[in-house]
């Protein structure tokens, strides 16, 4: 006879049974990805609920299962590359059998809105939540605007300006937000081995069919990839391979209608079948002539030869750890000046730049099952081994002439070495915490023994990092993070009988707070605070000689340099919404930089006695640099796309500022005192259209503008140093593709252009022996015709 308590006792069994049931009950899930045209193959895909989550990626043909799922409902977020990440809600229960099949369809992304970047958290993020504002040049856009290397493409980024600083040898750098390339750090793949010396021309050396995207970070919120990037961070990501695939591209350019630019590239990629192991190599072959813009027998362009290639390889162990492997090689020649067929010494000027380059690195990654845990090991490195030549007879032909142009021969060896270990980890409250240690050397030798020359420089950094990831909310992220760098810079300078040293072991702790809060769904605000600091050293302006009156132009540094530190503030509004199939983008950030004993070039009117002109860095009193970055980007339908973006900014000193310091020697010089920087526009920007009105037709409409800006002019008519407001210019593209499927397999584009349509180019360059190299400035290059066809498995 059943008791009331043996009832509750078989009911008690009985529903422990039914919940064990449900509880071992699984499902699985296959499904398909793609743009109901075509499959998208390879998406990363990620599925969750609060007690379950799993990972997959779709095969080649957009295909992916995953099995036994535990019964309950979950969210399936996809994303790929070029598409806007799709989150949909899916159930796996009894009622949908034990399989359910799905097609899951993406939305191109058009503006690259929701691309995944590495660069504002040093970890994997959507570029959308990102707590730091990022900016992506896409090989998209680097194509439209038909950019043979990294530097021809950089200004298509709000606060981002190239700009030229030599006739000579085609010196260029970049400026962010204000401050010149000194103030911001280069990345290749993450990694800090770009140095001072490959400041001066590697911008130009790396060539972009081997770039997968360059993101960009503006002032102090990439931190803590180092104390350098104050202006902000410029990380050249190149390409993993992905799939197997070729292409051969080659291109030939006309400057001014007549100076052939010619280049031969590749790129191939082969992948296992199980998505285990992959390598992908590439490699460009540049020739390009010189090009005299006045006819005077003096370059504004040099003659230029590049050699590039490289490979990057991986290897997946397990599913949870992969080694990865980065080489490249680079050989380049470079010379202008005048009678470029005779040895530099018996010219009137010669620069002349021979660089054998090498770099590369290994990164070991490990995470945990749960992929909660992130174990990152790395080394990189860079070495440079530069033969030069800085000189000529500077319109002289005596024997005395002749002995100080032998002196111009010099030799450069540059090593940058980083090791580091990197942790991340993810709470369960969504937090991620990231730490780590790296270890930095770069060591430069810059010698020209005639000129009695020396640049002997070592810079050792410990740093080591921490930063905390708070989200509270799913709307508010607070990101807290600080580095501490100990740097010890030991360097000999030496020019002409004049001797400094520098001796430098310092520590120093740079803080960064970054605030970021969804208004609405699709208004984010994001606020930002970085300190940052430069030890004492000889930076990318002063490893590079320019000519000056027929004389070579060097830079010391000054005694008792104290260090530079600066206080980087930003504020920024973005707006990103689709309007049925129109994508709308809209960025407004204010910035300000505060920077305390600025690293200042003072040219100090002396000569020395082997007849070089002697600058000197000292430190300013102070300066401020602020101002506002725009960007506007809108793509009504798949078949247009509209960006325009700029800049409108102010760059103060505290005080006057000395620009030329006269020795008193000559009736009527006077120094000369600045208020604001020079080569430095309060106005730029860009702007990119395209027209896709079919699969075998576009169009592509780019451009640049540059305000008006102070320029020095060393050689001028007054015979002193003099200060030029230069006009603007408005640089303008065309470029027209069309594109051919000869077979599934094999695929021809053909494409033609101009660049820089309406010639807006510099009409006043210094002339002759005697001129002033460094006065040069706006568009790199005038109106250029182009042609260019490649071919391969890739449409």
């Amino acid at each position: 006879m059943l008791t009331s308590s043996n009832m509750k006792s078989i009911l008690f069994i009985f529903t422990l049974f039914q919940i064990s049931v449900i509880i071992g009950q699984t499902g699985n899930l296959k499904g398909n990805t793609n743009t109901k045209e075509d499959a998208i193959p390879f998406a990363n895909i990620t599925l969750s609920n609060d007690s379950f989550t799993t990972y997959a990626s779709s095969d080649k043909n957009g295909d992916f299962e995953i099995y036994d799922i535990p019964y309950g409902d979950y969210l399936i977020k996809i994303s790929a590359l070029g598409h806007q990440t799709l989150e949909q809600n899916v159930s796996i229960n009894s009622t949908t059998n034990t399989t359910v099949a799905q097609k899951f369809t993406l939305t191109e992304d058009r503006l690259n809105l929701d691309q995944v970047v590495v660069s504002a958290t040093r970890n994997r993020v959507n570029r959308k939540k990102a707590p730091v504002v990022v900016n992506v040049l896409s090989p998209k856009l680097l194509g439209a605007t038909q950019s043979i290397s990294v530097s021809e493409g950089l200004n298509y980024s709000p606060g981002v300006r190239v700009e030229n600083n030599c006739q000579n040898c085609g010196f260029t750098q970049v400026r962010l937000n204000g401050l010149d390339g000194s103030y911001t750090q280069v990345l290749i793949n993450s990694r800090a081995v770009f140095s001072a010396l490959n400041s001066v021309y590697g911008l130009e050396q790396i060539p972009t069919n081997i770039v997968e995207r360059i993101e960009v970070v503006r002032s102090g919120g990439s931190a803590l990839y180092g104390s350098n990037a104050i202006a902000g961070t410029i990380n050249i990501i190149t390409k993993d391979p992905v799939l197997n695939t070729w292409e051969v591209g080659t291109y030939l350019g006309l400057v001014d209608g007549d100076t052939p630019d010619r280049s031969l590239n590749f790129n191939a990629s082969l992948v296992s079948d199980d998505l285990m192991s992959g390598i992908t190599v590439f490699g460009l072959n540049r020739d390009r002539e010189e090009f005299d813009a006045n006819g005077d027998g003096f370059t504004e362009l040099t003659t230029l030869q590049n050699t590039t290639f490289g490979l990057k390889t991986f290897l997946k162990p397990s599913d949870r750890s992969k080694i990865s492997l980065d080489l490249t090689t680079i050989k380049e020649y470079r010379r202008g000046g005048d009678r470029l067929d005779l040895a530099p010494h018996f010219t009137d000027i010669t620069e002349e730049l021979d660089h054998d380059t090498f770099l590369g690195g290994i990164t070991y990654e490990l995470e945990n099952e749960k992929g909660t845990n992130n174990l990152s090991v790395y080394t990189s490195g860079q070495y440079t081994d530069r033969d030069s030549y800085y000189g000529g007879l500077g319109g002289g032909r005596t024997r005395q002439d002749s002995i100080l142009a032998l002196n111009a021969y010099g030799v450069t060896k540059d090593l940058a070495l980083l090791t580091g270990v990197q942790f991340t980890q993810n709470l369960k409250n969504n937090d991620i915490i990231t730490t780590g240690v790296e270890y930095n050397i770069s060591d430069t030798e810059d010698v020209i023994a005639g000129y009695n020359r020396l640049i002997d420089q070592q810079v050792h950094t410990i740093g080591s990092y921490l930063q905390y990831e708070w989200k509270p909310t799913d709307d508010f992220t607070a990101l807290l993070g600080t580095r501490l760098d100990h740097v010890n810079v030991d360097g000999n300078y030496n020019i002409g009988g004049i001797s400094r040293d520098v001796s430098v072991t310092q520590t120093v702790l740079s803080p960064r707070i970054t605030l970021s809060y969804n208004i609405l769904k699709s208004l984010k605000f994001r606020g930002g605070y970085a300190r940052g600091f430069r030890a004492p050293q000889a930076f990318n302006e002063d490893l590079h000689i320019s000519s000056v009156g027929g004389e070579p132009q060097f830079v010391i540094l000054s005694e008792n340099l104290d260090t530079e530190f600066s206080n980087a503030f930003t504020a920024s509004l973005n707006y990103s919404k689709n309007f049925n199939k129109i994508q709308a983008d809209f960025l407004l950030e204010g910035f300000f930089t505060d920077l305390k004993d600025p690293f200042t070039l003072v040219s100090t009117g002396a000569v020395l006695e082997n007849g070089s002109i002697l600058e000197e860095v000292r430190n300013g009193s102070g300066a401020k640099v602020f101002g506002t970055n725009f960007e506007i980007g809108i793509s009504p339908s798949k078949e247009w796309q509209f960006q325009i973006g700029g800049t409108i900014q102010q760059s103060n000193y505290d005080e006057s500022q000395i620009l030329f310091e006269s020795d008193g020697t000559i009736p009527g010089e006077q120094d000369v005192i600045v208020d604001e920087f020079v080569r430095n526009p309060n106005t730029y920007g860009y702007i990119n259209a395209s027209w896709i009105p079919s699969k075998r037709f576009n169009m592509d409409l780019t451009g640049t503008y540059t305000g008006n800006m102070i320029v020095p002019r060393v050689v001028s008519e007054s015979g002193f140093l003099d200060l030029v407001d230069t006009n603007p210019f408005f640089d303008l593209n065309l470029k027209l593709e069309h594109h051919l499927d000869i077979s599934e397999n094999f695929h021809v584009t053909f494409s033609g252009g101009v660049k820089n349509i309406f010639n807006s180019y510099q009409d006043d360059f210094d002339i002759g022996p005697l001129r002033d190299s460094d006065y040069i400035y706006g568009p790199g290059t005038p109106r250029t015709f182009f042609i260019g066809i490649k071919f391969g498995n890739l449409h």
